[in-house]
């Protein structure tokens, strides 16, 4: 038999309104049948990065197709694992062709079917993943990478293909197979979590409590990654299944008067049923004699009868009463009223005591709403009361946020007060943040999902040019009139990142190649020098015609010097030992968009800056960044939000703009005077005018 140990750490907190932009999730399935038993069992893993809403339920979904599909095949495991994965490809493909596209980059998805062996407790396994989650196995103490054997090709568009080969192999009794997301993985190596899992298997065996000892541990370390490890273990023992979802707070439970209630009913009726059984009253019956014949005539006059019933003997029943028995119940029902009428006056006062503490902190935040009225009244002769009246209001709404959340429980007078209030405060907010929702944007062009499917833009002149990392060719629509259509380019390359360079563009595919797009073609330069080096490239961007690339891997920023011809010379570290970042832009200066969703700016190498700026709403998880020598303002996209933020140099807010229609955000540019930006959404373009 199997034991399947589910750990998920520090999920995503699922409350109204939130949008997470991580999910992940372990599924796993057991044959339900003679028929499906040969099939053995299906477990499955998967993280999905930078969720957008109508994503939530996307690894349910993948998971159920591959379910559904394996357990409905006849086939070998081996075989009906092939064609499930054929099914899932399908199925993923034709998300992709309707437009929904921003999952690619951003899965990881892992498939096992395990057949056991009832003679020697060991079995079949077969594997395939997508993406950076670890598949180990743990047999004898030693650690083995199994999925080495897996060569894993870049997802191709059409047919779309994610996942790719399948591995075969047999399990030995007491093995143990491990599936890591991973941000759980590159911990358990750090921290030698893996070499005690391993020691514990080879040793003592695997058990809840010593798992959780292990990880109790090192709970400082794991309460700062989010992530999963979906362990099974072969071993002749009962199944055992369990998910552990570690340091994520309790829920509060909301009070209950039934429940606290209900156990006291139930015990004063027994005591009322055991009272009246210790009576003992006889049941009385009357007997009555009637004539054996009725006459009824024509006329259906009805005789009139006479009964005489003999007058019964009641003997009078002797009850003997214990009248202490009876006391005693009588008095437990009395302390039980008295009881249940004690709980319900101290709920009632503890409620209205709630009442009055929500009442003075509504108050208060009445209090600092009014005080910032003032301020903003005074915003156009006293610039200090923007940032004054700003304050007050972000403290208002993060007092209030939790009265919100109560008010469905509250009385209709008081829930009003709390919602008006609210709506006051943040479209005060929404002002002094200059935040514009745009119910329509202007749509300027829309890919048919046959042709090309987008992932990155880039602005040249009047006309913009589609690229992506995942496919080859290029796609260029011009905007200059109402009649400019597209058109698609034939590249041999998949490209990964864009720059402009005087009146072309320049292209960086990874790992390591350049090419120049000039007068209408694409003409490939040269292969820049990582010799002797582990860089991971990309972000291309230029300045003076001077190259920057980040540096993922070692986190730095790597310059090649411009030489003449488009010719570039050796690599050089220009910065190092910088916070993990998500995007970057040059203009002089190199401005990093890091992980923390803060803005930081570098001079020659070194931290010279880093943004202070307050937005509302607060920023989740911001995706890129963008500016140029020309443009005085900041740019930066987040789609988990919908919208983009404009900002000065100094961190000053100039405009946000969001709409609903942003709903799947992939990539923006900004016109030459920085007046206009175009935003790729899924399969549309739209134009926002600053």
């Amino acid at each position: 038999m199997m034991k399947v140990f589910e750990f998920h750490f520090n999920p995503p907190k699922k409350r109204a309104g939130d949008k997470d932009d991580l999910i992940f999730d372990s599924f796993c399935y057991e044959p339900e049948n003679i028929y499906e038993r040969k099939m053995g069992s299906l477990y499955m893993a998967g993280i999905l990065k930078n969720t957008l809403p109508q994503n939530v339920r996307f690894l349910e979904n993948l998971a159920r197709i591959i379910k559904e599909k394996y357990y409905k095949l006849t086939l070998s495991p081996e075989k009906s694992l092939r064609e499930t994965l054929r099914g899932a490809n399908e199925f993923l493909e034709k998300i992709a062709k309707g437009g929904e596209v921003s999952w690619l980059g951003n899965l990881s998805f892992a498939v096992l079917s395990l057949v056991l062996n009832q003679k020697n407790g060991g079995g079949e396994l077969n594997f395939t993943k997508v993406g950076e989650s670890k598949i180990l196995l743990i047999r004898k103490g030693q650690i083995i990478d199994i999925e080495e054997k897996l060569k894993f090709e870049e997802i191709e568009p059409y047919p779309l293909k994610i996942f790719g080969n399948i591995v075969s192999g047999k399990l030995a009794e007491n093995d143990l197979i491990l599936v890591l997301t991973k941000e759980v993985s590159d911990l358990f190596q750090n921290q030698n979590i893996l070499k005690q899992i391993a020691e514990l298997s080879f040793s003592n065996g695997v058990e809840p409590k010593k798992l959780k000892s292990i990880f109790d541990a090192k709970k400082d370390s794991l309460s700062e990654i989010s992530g999963l490890c979906l362990m099974i273990v072969l071993s002749r023992e009962l199944l055992i299944k369990g998910k552990e979802s570690f340091f994520v707070k309790e829920r509060v439970r909301e009070f209950s008067l039934k429940q606290v209630f209900n156990p006291l009913i139930e015990k004063s009726l027994k005591i009322i049923q055991k009272t009246k059984k210790s009576l003992k009253i006889p049941k009385i019956s009357l007997k009555l004699k009637l004539p054996s014949k009725l006459k009824i005539s024509s006329k259906l006059t009805i005789p009139k009868i006479k009964i005489k019933p003999p007058k019964p003997k009641i003997a009078k029943p002797k009850i003997k009463i214990k009248s202490f028995t009876f006391k005693k119940n009588l008095i437990l029902i009395l302390l039980l009223l008295f009881f249940l009428a004690s709980g319900f006056f101290i709920f009632e006062k503890r409620e209205e005591e709630k009442l009055r503490s929500y009442q003075a902190a509504l108050n208060q935040i009445q209090e600092k709403a009014n005080r910032a009225d003032t301020f903003l009244m005074l915003t156009e002769t006293n610039p200090q009361a923007e940032n004054n009246a700003g304050l007050l209001l972000n403290e208002c709404w993060g007092e209030i946020s939790p009265l919100v959340v109560l008010a469905p429980s509250l009385p209709p007078d008081f829930r009003q007060d709390i919602l008006s209030l609210e709506k006051k405060i943040s479209e005060n907010l929404y002002r002094l943040n200059k935040l514009v929702v745009i119910s329509e944007p202007e749509i300027i062009f829309e890919f048919s999902n046959r042709e090309f499917i987008p992932q990155k833009m880039i602005l040249l002149e009047n006309e913009i040019y589609f690229f992506s990392p995942y496919s080859e060719n290029l796609f260029k629509a011009d905007f200059s009139n109402e009649n400019a259509g597209g058109k698609l380019i034939e590249n041999p390359q998949k490209i990964d990142s864009a720059a402009t360079l005087d009146n072309s563009l320049l292209f960086f595919s990874k790992p390591d190649q350049l090419a120049l797009f000039k007068d209408g073609e694409i003409n490939r330069l040269q292969s820049l020098e990582i010799s002797g080096q582990e860089f991971n490239l990309n972000n291309l961007s230029s300045y003076n015609f001077n190259l920057y690339l980040r540096d993922n891997k070692n986190r730095a920023i790597i310059k090649y010097a411009y030489l003449k011809n488009f010719q570039w010379g050796s690599p050089q570290l220009w910065s190092k030992n910088l916070p993990e970042a998500k995007s970057m832009a040059v203009d002089g200066s190199v401005w990093l968009l890091t992980k923390e969703n803060s803005v930081e700016r570098y001079y020659i190498g070194k931290l010279g800056e880093i943004l202070d700026f307050n937005l509302f709403p607060s920023p989740k998880n911001f995706s890129k960044i963008f500016t140029s020598p020309a443009l005085p303002y900041l740019y930066i996209s987040e789609p988990v939000q919908s919208r983009i933020i404009v900002l000065d140099k100094s961190g000053k807010i100039i405009k946000q703009f969001q709409s609903q229609k942003f709903n799947n955000l992939l990539d923006f540019s900004v016109s030459k005077d920085g007046k206009t930006i175009y935003l790729l959404n899924g399969l549309t373009v739209y134009r926002v005018k600053i």
